[in-house]
């Protein structure tokens, strides 16, 4: 569904991702992993256009999107859920929600507030409250949700466990795993191993700009040498 093929990004004359490559599979979880400013949120820019990649290709559904404006790879099926969230403060959740409306797309689940509040019930039972008056977690769930009502194919997540309470952590992986079910493809950036683990099904290590493993969580799981080198605090 989406192939990332010997991609570099810079910033400025700053050379931030060498020659990173990554594949994934129609209903798949794969998460970037990697510590703060290897390049996992300039991966994500990059396939969604933020970000133009000055060498490699980006395909999307067999089409090459690395070229294209964040707004038309955006129509094709690819969703994206910045870091920093970026709600709309004065709107409220439902309001939000609309902004982020599509018509329906072939091959991908429709979403109205109903299956949003099946998936966050915290926003269920706040439909009328302004963005700026949410928790911080309560927020990235909007965020979210206001890009899964543009009826996506494939969704980028980054570090969706960032910042927020652990009780929240453990309904963004319901989240996430129901987002799977439901036959969303996702690509999740995260420093957050044991939470990767438990919803992923492969992952790449990027450090310094560069892919330093490929695998399953399987693997990962058993190669305490990689995480040590890699992923320790």
């Amino acid at each position: 569904m989406l192939k990332v093929s010997g991609i570099h990004s810079y910033y400025g004359q700053a050379h931030i991702l060498s020659d990173v490559s990554i594949e994934v599979n129609a209903g798949e979880v794969v998460v970037l992993l990697g510590r703060n400013g290897a390049g996992k949120s300039t991966t994500l820019k990059s396939i969604i256009g933020l970000v133009r990649p000055k060498a490699g290709t980006i395909e999307f559904q067999g089409q090459r999107i690395e070229k294209l404006a964040p707004f038309r790879i955006a129509r094709m099926g690819l969703g994206y859920v910045p870091e920093e969230r970026r709600i709309f403060t004065d709107l409220t959740v439902l309001e939000n929600l609309e902004v982020g409306r599509q018509a329906p797309r072939a091959g991908a689940p429709t979403w109205d507030f109903t299956r949003i509040g099946e998936l966050f019930p915290n926003l269920r039972e706040m439909p009328q409250r302004p963005g700026g008056r949410m928790s911080g977690g309560e927020q990235q769930m909007l965020t979210i949700a206001r890009t899964l009502m543009g009826n996506p194919l494939c969704v980028l997540l980054d570090e969706p466990s960032e910042g927020v309470a652990p009780v929240i952590v453990d309904q963004m992986a319901e989240a996430i795993r129901g987002l799977k079910k439901a036959g969303v493809a996702i690509l999740l950036s995260e420093q957050n191993l044991h939470f990767a683990m438990d919803v992923a099904d492969r992952a790449y290590i990027i450090e310094k700009g560069a892919i330093r493993f490929s695998g399953t969580m399987e693997q990962l799981r058993a190669n305490a040498e990689v995480q040590a080198q890699y992923l320790a605090v």
